[in-house]
Parts: C-alpha cells; structure tokens; sequence
C-alpha cells in the first residue's frame, strides 16, 4: 500500500489513470484468451485434439526427423 502511494506521489498520475491503465491491459488479454478458446473448441470439434496436442505431435515429429536425418548423413 505504502510503496503504491509512493509511485502515485512520485509519478504524478492519478489514480484514476493508474487504474484505467490497468484495466485496458486486462480486457485485452480476455480478449485475446476468448479467441483463442474459441478457436481451441473448433478445432477440438473438428480433429478432436487441442491445439497443444497438434504443437506437441508436429515439434515431436520435426525433431523425430531431423535426428533421423543427423545419423543418415554420418
């Protein structure tokens, strides 16, 4: 609370700003999580995996192959 009062003393803002601020950064970011669950359910819907679950599968396999690809040249 203290070291707050200090920062509104110092930086001359009020507190009104300071917590404007602070809640535009926090509807952004709920946007940009309600984008991306949405396009989560479709492709659940659609492939019946998660997005994580496609991430995982592609990096696994490209690393699968370049180590393959590493021994083949020797």
């Amino acid at each position: 609370m203290i070291l707050f009062i200090i920062l509104i003393i110092v930086s001359g803002c009020s507190e009104f700003a300071i917590l404007m601020s602070g809640s535009s950064l926090a509807i952004s970011q709920n946007t940009y999580v309600k984008v991306y669950n949405s396009a989560d359910v479709l492709t659940i819907m659609k492939t019946d995996k998660d997005i994580r679950k496609h991430i995982y599968e592609k990096g696994k396999e490209y690393i699968y192959d370049q180590s393959i690809d590493l021994f083949k040249r020797r």
